[in-house]
């Protein structure tokens, strides 16, 4: 049964990993094409970015409760119940969208956290409120991006990530550099092509659920509901621990840029070199997580333990593997990746020194994205939000802060990334009982 359900995992998480390469791709886009503009711009974009993505990381948290809620309702062959969850989903995206566009067009609690160039936070300011009004698109889309993992469908996110990252490629490259409005827009045009292509990405979204394969299965776009509170409140119950372990996990290294602001934009810069690289790679360990999630969240709706607990062990079999030979392949190809990204050899000589952190947690940071996974899986979502918040606020930031600043000597930025290396150790040494905990009482129920 392992090396069916490997191989299971594998065929699932394929897909799942080009999408979100090609997601997380637009930010090195971003890198790349700001890299080129000037440090100002990619100082910005990393700040900006890092907020950015923390917002919305946060948002799609409570979305993704989509995902085990479809998962164990397909398991346990309810799929007439499965659209009025998709729906309940996209009421919920519109609510959520609010808070999160008044945030990002207002972000001065969050900018006066730390000391900055003035040129720089009005590149800030400007990057965060034109990407604002993507927010809609982003949730909308990532409901869609939750439901069509649960019932083991990814390959539409395929192609739509695909498509999104080279129309992204072209635009930033024509409004950031090129000036196709008139002058180079730098970091502003970078924002703007983020707009259009997220709006782009939910109406492909839209149009595959009203006519593909799904829709003809499901027919979501049907008998629409209005909101209603029964789901809202499983959906909520759920998602609003796993987004708030989003947001803690993603400000680990995001806020980084904002705590190191103080030390200049070359080592802000450096830094956003390194956490995209980071972010590259953890889509491997994340799309096998995905996976494992939408596989386990079958089995357990089916109340079947023995393909359960085989789903976990092959889930975190490979994500451990794969990820410690990236890591690996990474740190002895760093010199010629992190020239790809930047002509600055003092921002050069910066990253190159953080990398070999991002290689050494590989190992860890599988075992815990997996684990965390797998727990949402059981439902279980609350006490591993409370160790995420443990591992990566109280020992990533509070402790990376601490030998960044006050270790003597201070270590500086790398102080942050030997920090976050330890954070991954401890919750993975946190979330691997609790999920064994979790199958243990899985298979208590008659």
């Amino acid at each position: 049964m392992f090396r069916t359900v490997a191989r299971g995992l594998v065929a699932h998480a394929f897909p799942i990993l080009i999408a979100q390469l090609a997601s997380i791709g637009m930010m090195v886009v971003d890198t790349a094409v700001l890299g080129h503009v000037s440090s100002l711009d990619l100082a910005a974009v990393a700040i900006g970015g890092g907020i950015h993505i923390s917002v919305v990381f946060a948002l799609v948290g409570v979305l993704q409760a989509v995902a085990p809620v479809v998962a164990h309702l397909h398991g346990a062959r309810r799929d007439d119940e499965v659209a009025n969850v998709l729906q309940q989903g996209f009421w919920l995206a519109i609510l959520l969208a609010v808070p999160g566009i008044v945030f990002l067009t207002h972000p001065g609690p969050v900018l006066g956290l730390s000391s900055m160039d003035v040129a720089v936070e009005a590149k800030v300011r400007v990057y965060l409120g034109t990407l604002a009004w993507s927010l809609p698109a982003s949730l909308f889309y990532r409901t869609f991006y939750a439901f069509c993992n649960a019932l083991g469908k990814p390959r539409a996110l395929m192609g739509i990530g695909l498509s999104s990252l080279a129309v992204h490629a072209v635009l930033a490259w024509g409004l950031a550099l090129q000036g196709w409005l008139g002058e180079p827009l730098g970091v502003a045009g970078c924002a703007l092509s983020n707009v259009l292509v997220a709006w782009l990405a939910c109406a492909s979204g839209a149009l595959y659920l009203a006519k593909g394969p799904l829709g003809a299965r499901y027919r979501p776009f049907a008998n629409w509901s209005p909101p209603r509170w029964q789901t809202w409140r499983e959906l909520l119950r759920l998602g609003v621990p796993m987004g708030l372990s989003n947001l803690v996990e993603i400000t680990s290294f995001t806020l980084i840029s904002l705590f190191v602001a103080s030390l200049g934009a070359t080592v802000v810069a450096g830094h956003r070199i390194v956490a995209n690289l980071s972010a590259l790679i953890y889509m491997l360990p994340l799309s096998l997580a995905i996976a494992t999630m939408a596989a386990l969240g079958q089995a357990v709706g089916a109340r079947d333990a023995a393909r359960a607990a085989v789903t976990v062990k092959a889930g975190l079999l490979l994500a451990a593997g794969a990820s410690s030979l990236v890591g690996l392949m990474l740190w002895l190809a760093a010199g010629p990746i992190v020239a790809a990204y930047t002509n600055d050899t003092s921002v050069r000589e910066v990253a190159i020194g953080l990398v070999g952190f991002v290689a050494l947690y590989q190992f860890f940071d599988a075992l815990q994205t997996v684990a965390g996974h797998c727990l949402r899986a059981y439902r279980v979502t609350f006490v591993p939000m409370l160790v995420q918040t443990f591992c990566f606020w109280g020992v990533g930031l509070l402790g990376g802060a601490w030998l960044c600043y006050r270790w003597s000597p201070a270590m500086g930025v790398a102080g942050f990334w030997l920090a976050s290396v330890i954070s991954l150790v401890f919750a993975a040494a946190l979330l691997l009982p609790l999920l064994h905990k979790a199958m243990q009482g899985t298979k208590a129920v008659p």
